[in-house]
């Protein structure tokens, strides 16, 4: 059986390769999420209660602290993909290795872009630009001072600022309450997993009403009435509503999902081409 003494040293051990794996991701020779952190917890937490010496936990803190840093590291790594249309190279070769010949040369005929001229800098070129700086009018000269119509201040209601669309003709609470509903119903209607595609529910008939939807849609998953389902290998984000709005949401920390709501990408939602 083993003894205290052994036991505790093993432990020491156990700490000091943490630390050592620890100050090499933080040191960028190592990917942080090759750190298992719920084991390094796990080792921790065992070894914690035979600590009894200063020089022990002041170890034993050490090894929390650096593993507080990789835990950073992780989560900004994870804010970083999430907000720069990050793809992963591993899934980009995944999809490529799926795909059949003719994907790959679709996909190669709508990036292809041939030369037909080829534009260069010369002595002319830079000699007629010099010709055209000397011969501009000082700034001053070109741009004359613009004095703006003063207006004076007023106020407006709410009639008013609906008649001039700043705002829509019912509260943005209830309208948000409608769009879930009708998220719900589009749901049961069109689909048996109580999810939908997102751009099957916020696509409509013309862009401006499409980015409308998007943008109530963003809502709808920020205040807990929804939430998004993402399969980056298909290319498919499905939007799933609660039966119930959940309130915990707000105390979590969020992560931004940008989605691109293009003209370009509402043509292809019309023509069948974009899920």
């Amino acid at each position: 059986m083993q003894s205290k003494k052994e036991f505790k040293k093993f432990g020491r051990e156990k700490l000091e390769q943490i630390i050592e794996m620890c100050t090499a991701i933080e040191n960028q020779s190592m990917d942080p999420f090759l750190l298992d952190v719920d084991s390094i917890i796990k080792v921790v937490k065992e070894y914690f209660p035979q600590w009894e010496e200063n020089e022990e936990l002041n170890l034993d803190s050490e090894a929390i602290h650096h593993l507080a840093t990789v835990i950073k590291l992780q989560s900004e790594w994870v804010k970083h993909c999430s907000t720069s249309l990050y793809t992963d190279p591993f899934l980009l070769e995944e999809k490529i290795t799926q795909a059949n010949k003719e994907e790959l040369l679709n996909v190669f005929l709508k990036v292809w872009h041939p030369l037909i001229e080829w534009e260069q800098l010369s002595l002319n070129s830079l000699t007629a630009a010099i010709r055209y700086w000397e011969g501009l009018l000082p700034i001053k000269e070109r741009w004359q001072d613009f004095d703006g119509e003063t207006v004076a201040i007023g106020t407006t209601n709410r009639d008013e600022m609906v008649k001039q669309r700043i705002l829509g003709n019912q509260f943005f609470s209830e309208e948000l309450e409608d769009y879930w509903q009708e998220l719900k119903e589009k749901v049961e209607e069109k689909s048996q997993k109580d999810k939908i595609l997102y751009w099957d529910f916020i696509g409509a008939d013309t862009y401006e009403e499409t980015v409308k939807r998007a943008f109530l849609t963003s809502f709808l998953i920020t205040y807990g009435y929804a939430t998004l389902e993402i399969h980056p290998l298909e290319e498919e984000i499905f939007i799933k509503p609660f039966k119930k709005p959940k309130k915990e949401i707000h105390t979590q920390q969020s992560i931004s999902i940008p989605i691109s709501v293009t003209y370009k990408d509402w043509l292809k939602w019309k023509e069948g081409e974009l899920n």
